[in-house]
């Protein structure tokens, strides 16, 4: 009877586990954070939905989004069709100036244009985008995949805590100087980013609370929860990849 009874309860206590890893305590509600696949992120705050790089993953099973974010040009963070589809009629889209050029009007108005370094409130949520970038990856000598100030990474401020998404990047210096920093996004995949040995220690530099790895096709995220062993920093590992999906960049 008792093992029964042991079954049962944990059967009830494993969707509040679930939850639990989804989740992070704010002012006026918890953030809640859901996986749609690979760079693709549905966060939730306060009756308002974020979607960010929404590009990969089953739309119908988004919400629409009060907010849109996109960091880069590339076909795993910048798809037009879908970002319509998890997008509410007239909510804004923050994207840097490459987005839009890439874009055009597949992605209509209102648009935010942010630069790395720049802030603005939108639909009531403050966004700052900084700098994502390889410093020495790329197609082939002397070429990056991701050039220094063509993309943005995002730190939205909710309910008192700083959620930063890191878009596609290399660990910049930006990066290992971020300060106060609640939850992070981090990417490790190659030869795109970064291995999960180098995401590691570049969050050892700016220790956020709370960490998920995200965007790490080809990778085991487990590598980088390893490396963080005993370092304070909670390292959280979601489902990304709940079916096959194409090479992310």
């Amino acid at each position: 009877m008792k093992s029964v009874t042991g079954l049962v309860l944990a059967m009830m206590l494993a969707p509040a586990a679930a939850m639990a890893q989804n989740t992070v305590p704010a002012t006026n509600g918890p953030i809640t954070f859901t996986p749609l696949q690979h760079a693709s992120v549905q966060v939730e705050w306060n009756g308002k939905v974020i979607q960010v790089d929404p590009a990969q993953g089953d739309a119908s099973k988004a919400k629409p989004g009060d907010l849109v974010l996109v960091t880069d040009i590339h076909g795993d963070h910048l798809n037009p069709d879908m970002l319509a589809k998890v997008r509410k009629s007239g909510a804004p889209v923050v994207m840097p100036e490459a987005v839009k050029t890439q874009a055009g009007d597949k992605i209509p108005a209102p648009v935010e244009l942010l630069a790395n370094g720049q802030k603005k409130d939108v639909a009531g949520i403050n966004v700052e985008a900084v700098p994502m970038y390889n410093l020495t990856r790329g197609p082939s000598a002397g070429q990056l995949f991701h050039t220094k100030g063509r993309g943005n990474g995002y730190i939205l401020t909710l309910g008192g805590k700083r959620v930063y998404f890191a878009g596609d990047t290399e660990c910049t210096p930006e990066m290992k100087a971020l300060r106060n920093i609640d939850v992070a996004f981090i990417p490790m995949n190659l030869p795109y980013t970064m291995p999960p040995s180098e995401a590691a220690d570049c969050v050892k530099a700016f220790k956020p609370a709370v960490v998920y790895p995200y965007h790490y096709m080809g990778q085991k995220p487990e590598e980088f929860q390893a490396a963080l062993k005993g370092s304070g920093i909670d390292v959280r590992l979601l489902n990304w990849y709940p079916a096959a999906a194409g090479r992310g960049q």
